[in-house]
């Protein structure tokens, strides 16, 4: 049997539709007064004196800021000679495509309050509507989709009321929230998709079912610990949680560096190499000449420590080149990534476990952007990716 080729073809549509709410005080202008450049004309009144403009109401407590966002997408996704399985045997007329649809829909509510002389207390709760159009595991039918929570936490900042910090040097946060480490290498993505939720590709959710999070801020200085729990599908449910530390340095406006410990638990019949998992993590983040500042590099490498159980290491490196000074700010990069792979002649094993990956941007952790989210494990690979990206604008960007 020998690996077939695969196309992947990807239709999206982003909707990001983010509104405002806020409480406003009533101005008025002198009579007679233009309107400002942008502001919309005022009622009238007898003649041609405006009439003083009223603010709109949310309706919700004007001492708190209020924001609302509604994030949608959608895309259609297909394989040809979908897990790379295509006999070629003579007289077999067999479809080894699959195509499938999806969609999503996330209402979200912010809000944050200024404590006087005490800090900035915040908060966010959201839902998730999603589903996936055919081609999904047979258990779970033609059509699957789901509903439920997201975001659901609560924080405090400390403002400017730990003057030995500066201004937010503290930040604590607890609920259900995001948590994301350097650029997704190992911990990025709080929430598993597909099976019966629907939605694998889109990843709509992103938050932990339950997260503690401690930041502190002093200068150049950023010291983390956290303690997460995964938010996996009922049907799969690892029981993977962690706890850890983190540190990184500015050393400069464009070099960071960081280390990371975490201590992961799971079901041991599920996920043996993971439950009692000690990984390791440095990484570096660096643009280093200053008359070259479009030049980039990032470095990364973690070790996975957990006696026989697993015993393994990762990497990757990459440099890049912008042109931010050219029309569409053209970026051109190059990764090399390894993960070590299980030797069948050793008791111990090696198969790096990808941990909780993420996207921070197209081509990141995934080894084949449709095919490695479903069914290629991050372990006994290693990879180039070379890739082109343009910028045209604030709202509009793309690559190769």
């Amino acid at each position: 049997m020998t690996p077939g080729m695969h196309t992947a073809l990807f239709v999206s549509a982003i909707l990001l539709a983010p509104a405002v709410l806020r409480a406003q005080s009533t101005e008025e202008k002198p009579a007679g007064q233009a309107p400002a450049n942008g502001e919309s004309g005022a009622e009238k009144t007898n003649g041609d004196t405006p009439a003083p403009q009223t603010a709109r109401s949310t309706g919700l407590p004007s001492q708190i800021n209020w924001k609302v966002n509604l994030d949608a997408g959608w895309g259609s996704f297909g394989f040809a000679n979908s897990l790379y399985i295509n006999p070629k045997e003579p007289g077999v007329d067999e479809d080894l495509s699959d195509q499938w649809f999806e969609g999503y829909a996330k209402p979200s509510l912010s809000a944050d309050y200024r404590i006087p002389d005490g800090g900035l207390l915040y908060g966010k709760i959201s839902v998730v509507g999603e589903r996936t159009y055919g081609s999904v595991p047979s258990q779970f039918g033609t059509d699957v989709s789901s509903f439920g929570p997201e975001d659901l936490s609560i924080g405090w900042r400390s403002g400017d009321s730990i003057e030995a910090l500066g201004a937010d040097g503290l930040d604590l946060v607890i609920g259900r929230t995001q948590y994301r480490l350097g650029h997704g290498f190992l911990l990025w993505d709080g929430a598993a998709e597909g099976g019966s939720r629907g939605g694998f590709w889109t990843n709509a959710r992103k938050a932990f079912e339950f997260a503690m999070i401690a930041r502190v801020k002093p200068g150049r200085h950023n010291i983390e610990t956290f303690y997460l729990d995964k938010d996996e599908l009922e049907e799969n449910d690892s029981g993977t949680k962690l706890m850890g530390a983190n540190y990184e340095i500015a050393l400069s406006p464009t070099t960071t560096l960081g280390t990371t410990y975490m201590k992961f638990a799971a079901d041991a019949d599920m996920r043996p190499g993971r439950d009692g998992l000690n990984v390791f993590n440095v990484r570096a983040y660096t643009a280093p000449l200053r008359n070259v500042p479009d030049l980039s590099f990032e470095f990364e490498y973690a070790a996975e420590r957990n006696g026989d159980a697993l015993d393994s290491n990762a990497w990757t490196a990459q440099g890049g080149y912008a042109w931010n000074d050219v029309t569409w700010k053209p970026k051109l990069t190059y990764r090399y990534a390894y993960f070590q792979g299980d030797d069948p002649e050793t008791p111990a094993n090696e198969a790096f476990d990808p941990l909780l990956l993420g996207f921070y941007d197209w081509g990141t952790w995934w080894q084949g952007e449709i095919a490695g989210e479903y069914f290629l494990s991050n372990s006994n690979l290693a990879s180039h990716m070379v890739r082109a990206h343009v910028t045209p604008s604030d709202m509009v960007r793309g690559g190769l």
